[in-house]
């Protein structure tokens, strides 16, 4: 919902201005203005984030020493040179240093077949770590455009009247509240009234008149001041936006909007929470809508009304609890949180700073895949522990064998060989075979549908 502005009101550069003239006064500029700051809140992060280490090479690496201080020592103990042969031969990393990105590769290329495209293998790495997600609300958990939930006729008015009402008062009206009732009208095949005469009051409501009838919609106060009587109208839920309407003086009822949640939304949540994952939802919202939206989602827990600074401090406060953290968003002020996290995740749908700052990108807004590319990258982890495991144990005991004297060089090189080949092929599991798989086409609230709206 638009932010109303008043006298003496602080606005946000970056910021659209939806209606009306504004006379402001610069106070901030530049690198002092909120956009300013979001902007040295992401190079911040990004110079502060510590990198990856490298574990595959540096193992690898000490292998080779360890495998040539075997063999000395072979040598030593034993004065036996195929012994010392042996031991040298049977030893090798190459499992680890080829099957290692050969699994990352994998991995990346599942994910973008998948529809997610991962920025680089340490960030595929980094998901096959992550315990905590954190998610944004609007434009990443909801569609970010508004949708009729409730339409309360009063005594004796039918909800279609109602309904035909609201659209034709509305029907000028530049308010995202206004575009979805008529997007709820024409779905009931209402064809709003062209108004004679119409007028609109920024932040409390709008008045038109149609065939010498005089209709009014907005806030509870705009009517009252218009002597429509309220004493039949409900209590106004707190966590939706209400319209109320009326028709010379005479109450109809009203109707209550909010965000339409992604329908995938609560199924998404609910695979990560079974893989364990803790899940936060951070939103500049109101509380009382945050709530309703952690509930129907059943995250773990929620903070609301934060600005982009509140929800990086958030991701600071998590990680230096020792999580490793994922943030998922999509506006301009996610992009601090995305930064700050250990890897920060963009729906397709998001701004340009978003997919920017992000070290995914999830094509399309399809938050299923938030989950796919989560089992991707840990399965991608367990296939390297496994070759990291299985190398081990495989030089460990043909060492010790090749030491003493039971492999000969010629059967240790099959050994080699064999081992690093299983290993290979264990991470080239991951490599994505046949045909990518077809999108499936999902239904998507538009304002295209909407006289004079513009498509989203």
């Amino acid at each position: 919902m638009p932010a109303e502005k008043g006298p003496g009101s602080t606005a946000f550069a970056g910021t659209i201005n939806l209606t009306g003239v504004l006379h402001i006064r610069t106070g901030r500029v530049g690198a002092d203005t909120a956009f300013g700051k979001i902007v040295a809140a992401v190079e911040r992060a990004e110079r502060t984030r510590a990198p990856i280490q490298k574990i595959a090479d540096r193992l690898a690496g000490y292998l080779v020493y360890v495998a040539l201080a075997c063999a000395a020592l072979t040598f030593v103990i034993t004065r036996d040179p195929r012994a010392t042969i042996a031991v040298v031969i049977v030893a090798g990393a190459c499992g680890i240093a080829a099957g290692t990105p050969l699994a990352i590769l994998g991995a990346i290329g599942r994910a973008a077949r998948a529809g997610v495209i991962v920025k680089g293998g340490l960030y595929m790495e980094s998901l096959g770590r992550v315990d905590t997600v954190v998610l944004d609300k609007t434009g990443t958990l909801t569609f970010g455009v508004l949708e009729v939930k409730e339409v309360r006729p009063a005594p004796g008015v039918l909800p279609r009247d109602l309904l035909e009402a609201a659209a034709t008062v509305e029907h000028r009206s530049e308010h995202p509240a206004a575009k979805a009732i008529l997007r709820r009208a024409a779905a009931d095949s209402i064809a709003p009234r062209e108004p004679e005469a119409f007028d609109s009051t920024p932040g409390l409501g709008v008045v038109c008149t149609v065939e010498g009838t005089r209709m009014v919609a907005g806030k509870r106060a705009f009517l009252a001041a218009r002597g429509v009587d309220l004493a039949r109208l409900g209590p106004a839920p707190a966590d939706l936006s209400e319209v109320v309407v009326a028709r010379d003086g005479v109450l109809l009822g009203s109707l209550h909007v909010a965000d339409a949640l992604r329908p995938e939304a609560v199924a998404a949540v609910q695979a990560l929470r079974d893989m364990g994952l803790r899940t936060v939802l951070l939103t500049g919202d109101s509380t009382a809508i945050a709530s309703v939206v952690a509930g129907q989602l059943g995250v773990e827990e929620f903070q609301a009304e934060l600005l982009p600074e509140d929800k990086q401090r958030r991701i600071v406060a998590l990680r230096s609890q020792g999580r490793m953290v994922a943030m998922v968003g999509d506006g301009v002020n996610d992009a601090p949180a995305l930064t700050e996290a250990d890897v920060g995740i963009a729906v397709g749908s998001g701004t340009d700073v978003a997919l920017e700052s992000a070290d995914a990108v999830i094509l399309g807004s399809d938050l299923l895949k938030l989950a796919e590319i989560l089992g991707i990258a840990r399965r991608c982890r367990r296939i390297i522990l496994q070759n990291f495991v299985g190398t081990l144990a495989v030089d460990g005991l043909g060492v010790v064998l090749a030491a003493c004297g039971v492999l000969s060089p010629v059967f240790a090189a099959f050994v080699h060989v064999a081992s690093e080949l299983t290993f290979i092929l264990n991470s080239a599991r991951l490599v994505p075979m046949g045909p990518a798989p077809r999108p499936s086409p999902k239904t998507v609230p538009s304002e295209s549908a909407i006289p004079g709206g513009a498509s989203v």
